[in-house]
């Protein structure tokens, strides 16, 4: 169940949807909240974005699968 952005909580791996040029719709990757904003869990990257609203991260993260 999707959740209002304002309650995201932080530093934990959420899915998170966003307004961009192409509409409303989910990132594709792992986000966490931070004291800045928003980043890209998996690599770290700070996002600019406008966030509607998240949910949780349903997928197992695999870190070791970064290295491939």
């Amino acid at each position: 169940m999707w959740r209002l952005v304002v309650e995201a909580p932080f530093e934990e791996d959420i899915e998170l949807a966003v307004i961009d040029d192409e509409g409303i719709h989910a990132l594709i990757f792992p986000c966490q909240r931070l004291s800045g904003g928003w980043a890209n869990a998996l690599t770290g990257e700070m996002l600019e974005v406008h966030p509607t609203h998240w949910r949780a991260w349903k997928m197992q993260r695999c870190d070791a699968c970064d290295l491939h």
